[in-house]
């Protein structure tokens, strides 16, 4: 092949890399809007014949989705549900980043190792990093966006801690392997998920029961969401702020262990959010002092805080 065939090919692969990827930002993007959502999930098969089956469960609401921060290889999606008239509950929070080698890889019992990966191994995939309401890490995936057939979907199978719905009621296993399948619609979008409910021990894993979700995210009108919008530009940058801190003890790359209660009893998602309402009562404005009293809450939850150092 001479020196122009090189070019032109090393031009051809270059056009289509970019082709893909502004097909996934648009993928990505496509999860954002006012949604009516329903949740719904059922336990379906267990290995031990005398299991006994947990209820099916079906929820839904008014969800806002939109993109909060934008940058070359990143997307960040908020989610914020709309209850009633007047109430706004900030919810989960997803980042999207283009080829990422570092990935946070659950264990059990609220703990994190790092994992690195290679440049080859994310090649062209995007990275799900999934947030809890307080934006402590739940669990990270990585994988390329599909576009065939005119379906536009990414899936991936990873660990994670008990969902939100379980957590507080149950304690028979403690790991929830999920395998994720986000697929975009004419009306919104699709979060499938096949998810194994694991018994993780010295011994290995053992599957206690597998479960099928189904959250479906059907298209509002915007005006529906107006509110969660409104709500959201008087307390983003306070919550911004707790990201921050909360990136920077991420960014160190050395894993996370966290305590489910501080040794007072409390939970780390009130903290911080009452934390949050008293910055608004007493009009906390220097982002700095924001982010040092942030940090003191965040650190009664860490195992082993003398491992993060904290830039203020």
């Amino acid at each position: 092949m001479n020196k122009i065939a090189k070019i032109s090919t090393l031009l051809l692969l270059s056009a289509n890399v970019f082709a893909q990827k502004s097909q996934d930002v648009q993928a990505i993007k496509g999860q954002c809007g006012c949604h009516e959502v329903t949740f719904e999930y059922a336990e379906t098969f267990a290995p031990k014949k005398d299991y006994k089956f947990h209820d099916r469960k079906k929820t839904g609401g008014l969800e806002w989705v939109f993109v909060d921060e934008e940058s070359k290889d990143k997307v960040v999606i908020q989610h914020l549900l709309v209850v009633g008239d007047t109430m706004i509950i900030k919810h989960w929070r997803e980042d999207w980043q283009y080829e990422n080698t570092d990935l946070l890889a659950y264990q059990k019992d609220m703990d994190w190792k790092p994992l690195v990966l290679s440049k080859d191994q994310v090649k062209k995939q995007w990275t799900q990093k999934v947030f809890e309401v307080n934006d402590a890490p739940r669990y990270e995936g990585t994988a390329q966006w599909i576009h065939a057939n005119g379906k536009h979907y990414w899936e991936n199978t990873t660990d994670a801690p008990l969902p939100r719905r379980e957590y507080t009621t149950r304690s028979d296993y403690n790991v929830l392997r999920r395998t994720n399948h986000h697929e975009i619609t004419d009306n919104g979008y699709i979060h499938e998920q096949d998810n194994d409910k694991v018994i993780r021990s010295a011994q290995g894993d053992e599957v206690l029961v597998k479960e099928k979700g189904l959250n479906i995210y059907n298209k509002a009108d915007d005006s529906k969401c107006k509110i969660a919008s409104e709500w959201w530009a008087k307390n983003r940058a306070y919550w911004v702020d707790v990201r921050n801190v909360w990136g920077q003890i991420l960014a160190q790359n050395k894993g996370l262990s966290l305590k489910s209660k501080s040794e007072d009893g409390k939970m780390m998602w009130k903290e911080l959010d009452d934390l949050v309402e008293d910055f608004k009562k007493k009009n906390v404005t220097d982002s700095n002092a924001r982010q040092t009293a942030i940090r003191t809450v965040i650190n009664k939850y860490l195992n082993n805080k003398e491992l993060y150092s904290f830039r203020n």
